[in-house]
């Protein structure tokens, strides 16, 4: 009845876990480095962009080149 959208997986599991180390110390550089108001949003953005990715295991731009994890 409902139809369910499920993404298949394009980001590997090392992959994730360096985007979420990344996508924090971005969040941290951005907080503590003092930037100014505009560089500061675009910083959080792409942290908060790259944490998801990485908790998620889905890539919009890996997804629009056809990148896909190789099944075992």
């Amino acid at each position: 009845m409902f139809k369910t959208m499920f993404y298949i997986k394009n980001v590997p599991m090392w992959e994730r876990t360096i985007r979420i180390a990344l996508g924090l110390m971005l969040t941290l550089y951005v907080i503590f480095g003092h930037p100014t108001a505009s560089l500061m949003m675009v910083g959080i953005a792409s942290a908060v962009f790259v944490i998801v990715t990485g908790f998620v295991g889905w890539c919009p731009m890996c997804a629009l080149v056809g990148r896909k994890i190789k099944n075992k």
